[in-house]
């Protein structure tokens, strides 16, 4: 398994699961191996729950493709990834992110990676970490 080159978002590899505009800058990214925090893994699955997709399914069906473990990476959280995060609030909050939104940001400045998002007002966020819009 080789070293990611960016970090999804759960908006970005939603993009790309459900065939949304954007897909194609997603599963480039995934081409060249990606990390996802299973905060934002969990808000993956979770989103697809809401549409009757069930879990079990997803998780074999993107198994039977190589895409988990191979393309994605996952990345849990740690207590050092609770402080980027708690100390993302403040410059983060009149966009009202997410804590997914947060967590995202944190693994990819923790591993000095861009973020891919499909979530524009990213764009407006002025904090060391590369954002990349997928749409």
């Amino acid at each position: 398994m080789s070293e990611p080159t960016s970090v999804l978002d759960a908006s970005a590899l939603l993009a790309y699961l459900q065939d949304e505009r954007g897909a194609d800058v997603v599963q480039e990214a995934l081409v060249q191996g990606a990390a996802i925090s299973t905060v934002n893994w969990a808000e993956v699955l979770y989103k697809l729950a809401q549409h009757g997709q069930d879990p079990d399914t997803v998780v074999e069906h993107l198994s039977a493709l190589g895409l988990l473990h191979n393309a994605i990476q996952f990345y849990p959280l740690d207590a050092a990834h609770a402080l980027i995060i708690a100390k993302l609030v403040l410059p983060t909050r009149s966009i009202g992110l997410s804590l997914g939104d947060r967590a995202c940001l944190a693994l990819a400045w923790s591993l000095g990676l861009p973020a891919f998002t499909a979530d524009r007002d990213w764009m407006s966020l002025s904090l060391d970490i590369p954002v990349t819009l997928i749409r």
